[in-house]
């Protein structure tokens, strides 16, 4: 099938296997002047030399957008809060996606481009959200996928490509994990993870980047306070930062001593299971210490209403549905829940476990004169006869009604 013309493509490019080989390829099969676009959102070093790479395989330009502040304000902090985590993974390539592409597209706007293209595979989650955010912002601009039907249709095949036309490459067939990395998280897929019977290689040299294995995480526990205010994090013992530098500061602690490394086989969008492992140590203390500080401060409808939306909002955003009335409307809700979840958390962190040590708030609702096993004056347990027996009235009354009536369902 003829391949449609355009003059200009914006690509999202990360400068790893798959956007490496793309530049080159879609200048062969297009022709179309390629401008690229990466997104910052606390990769790091993953940025280091990226513009010389894409001019010199054949982009007109490179943007390095500065997003992080950004995605961790109104993208990380707003899922933490909600408490949202699919299948146990804290979401993170999943909700940086969607602020890359609103970026892509403004881009794609400025400079008249008729296209946008992204290296996502046709197997993968990442499509849905690269195409679900163009599709909001500009549903007049064509998206091409190569993935879908191009001829580099395995991670071998790209890298003899990128060999063949010299393009650098970070990586080999010996260790080409597909990864993905921000601020927020770090996952691995690919190789020997694929078989759910081999061990991930967690204690292997050179595989875990955030964060070191429990077994060669320090005997010595280390304690660390979060302070948060309306459930936003503003210090760290005791030193005030913005939730960009905490989480930073988190995951150098969390890191350390082993926090935050999660092996599953997850349920995908597209249908199939996958094995990935994630490492997100400061993510998996600040969602702790957040859980620990609602757990005193929120009433118990509210707490457990809250528990039964993080399933569907860790659904949206893990589907690429970020932009969607429906995730905005229950972020307002999660917000209004937030208004008394300020106070101070410590933790114990040893050898991968986050054991909590205190929560403190000037809103707490926990009262030990009402919880105490010793004498008190502000709860008379004699009023629990009565709330018992109106508690209890419609199972009393099914029991008598069942004594009336010979084989009544359901009464054993």
């Amino acid at each position: 099938m003829e391949k449609k013309k355009y003059n200009k493509i914006v690509l999202a490019y990360s400068g790893g296997l798959d956007t490496s080989v793309l530049i080159p390829w879609l200048k062969e099969n297009y022709g179309a002047e390629i401008i690229a676009v990466s997104g910052n959102v606390g990769q790091g070093t993953e940025l280091d030399g990226l513009e010389e790479k894409a001019l010199k395989t054949g982009a007109s330009k490179l943007y390095i957008e500065d997003l992080t502040d950004e995605f961790v304000n109104d993208y990380v902090i707003p899922t933490m809060q909600a408490g949202a985590t699919y299948e146990q993974y804290l979401l993170g390539t999943s909700f940086a996606r969607p602020i890359i592409a609103k970026r892509i597209v403004e881009i794609a706007k400025k400079e008249g481009a008729d296209a946008i293209c992204h290296g996502c595979t046709g197997k993968g989650n990442d499509q849905v959200r690269f195409e679900l955010a163009i599709q909001a912002f500009a549903p007049e601009i064509d998206i091409i996928a190569p993935w879908r039907f191009w001829e580099l249709n395995s991670r071998e095949k790209e890298i003899a490509y990128a060999e063949a036309h010299n393009i650098p490459l970070k990586i080999n067939k010996e260790t080409n994990y597909s990864k993905d990395k921000n601020l927020w998280h770090l996952s691995h897929e690919g190789l020997d993870l694929e078989d759910p019977a081999n061990e991930a290689p967690i204690n292997k040299p050179g595989f875990l980047e955030m964060s070191v294995s429990p077994e060669q995480a320090p005997d010595v526990p280390t304690n660390v306070t979060i302070h948060f205010e309306k459930g936003v994090p503003t210090s760290v013992d005791g030193v005030e930062m913005t939730p960009t530098q905490i989480i930073e500061k988190l995951n150098e602690v969390g890191g350390a001593n082993g926090c935050g490394i999660l092996d599953i086989v997850e349920n995908r969008l597209v249908g199939m299971k996958s094995r990935g492992v994630y490492e997100t140590p400061g993510g998996t203390v600040l969602y702790k210490a957040h859980e620990k500080l609602e757990e005193i401060t929120l009433d118990k409808e509210t707490q457990h209403y809250k528990q039964s939306l993080a399933l569907k909002f860790a659904d949206l955003v893990y589907n690429g549905q970020w932009y969607t009335p429906l995730r905005k409307a229950m972020t307002a809700f999660v917000t209004s829940t937030q208004e008394t979840v300020t106070g101070d958390v410590t933790l114990k962190l040893y050898k991968g476990n986050i054991i909590p040590v205190s929560v403190t708030s000037p809103y707490s609702l926990y009262s030990a004169g009402m919880a105490t096993f010793d004498e008190d004056d502000c709860y008379d347990q004699s009023d629990s006869a009565g709330f018992i027996h109106l508690f209890g009235l419609p199972l009393k009354v099914r029991a008598l009604k069942a004594k009336e009536v010979e084989d009544f369902p359901g009464v054993e």
